[in-house]
């Protein structure tokens, strides 16, 4: 557009767009200006990224409601969005009895290994796991086995792995037995090892559900999160 600034200076930021004589007046915003990003979402997703150990963290300055002021576990923004939902479900069930607190979904690749991990750390910390080692009959299909355990638990997790999904495709599991175990707002994916990406490839709703990652967390920090989610204790802290 004649007389636009921005193929010579860029419009990367709201005071360049500003200062364009074509742009400030229109509002305009060309296909090759780059995108402006509200203070909300840079505080809450961008300030303080930091990388540790090669694992990629975003700031985690956000405690929700049911986490202990006094708790050194603090999360994403996104985080709190994603667990509310499941939070409220495990309140509408605290009265129910005999409920385990999780059921844990996982290959059975990683029943020894990570898998095994992800229920010790939850045990230690006093939550009770359904866990196929001891809960879950061997042969039993996994989408059956998630339904039963989620029939006997208050919230079902998926770990997801590599080994879940080279596995999931050959469970053929129906997008409408996903979708509605999805809707109860009772399943959690922990990605381990893998990535969102590669879990859209076999289980785009399963992959829609945000929850936890140990690429951003240690399997003890995810562990520790689980163990503040499913406790129905007075606490402080806000949403």
């Amino acid at each position: 557009m004649a007389g636009c600034t921005a193929p010579k200076y860029g419009h990367r930021t709201q005071s360049g767009r500003d200062a364009c004589p074509v742009c400030s007046r229109r509002g305009y915003r060309s296909y090759n200006s780059y995108p402006s990003y509200s203070n909300s979402y840079l505080s809450s997703n961008s300030m303080g990224s930091t990388s540790s150990g090669g694992r990629s963290r975003i700031a985690r300055n956000s405690k929700p409601r049911w986490s202990r002021s006094s708790s050194p576990v603090y999360y994403t923004h996104a985080e709190v969005q994603a667990l509310t939902p499941i939070r409220h479900t495990i309140e509408n069930l605290a009265t129910t009895p005999d409920l385990r607190d999780v059921f844990l979904c996982h290959a059975w690749d990683d029943r020894h290994g990570v898998a095994k991990e992800l229920h010790d750390l939850l045990v230690s910390k006093g939550v009770s796991v359904w866990f196929s080692e001891k809960d879950v009959a061997l042969g039993v299909p996994l989408m059956r086995a998630i339904d039963r355990g989620l029939a006997n638990s208050r919230i079902g997790l998926v770990l997801v792995t590599p080994a879940l999904i080279r596995r999931l495709p050959q469970e053929r599991i129906a997008d409408k037995e996903l979708s509605a175990l999805l809707a109860r707002d009772q399943l959690v994916p922990i990605v381990h090892n893998t990535t969102y990406e590669a879990l859209r490839e076999v289980s785009p709703l399963l992959a829609s559900r945000t929850g936890l990652s140990t690429a951003e967390d240690p399997m003890a920090d995810v562990a520790a999160k689980l163990a503040e989610l499913v406790t129905l204790e007075p606490s402080c802290g806000n949403v």
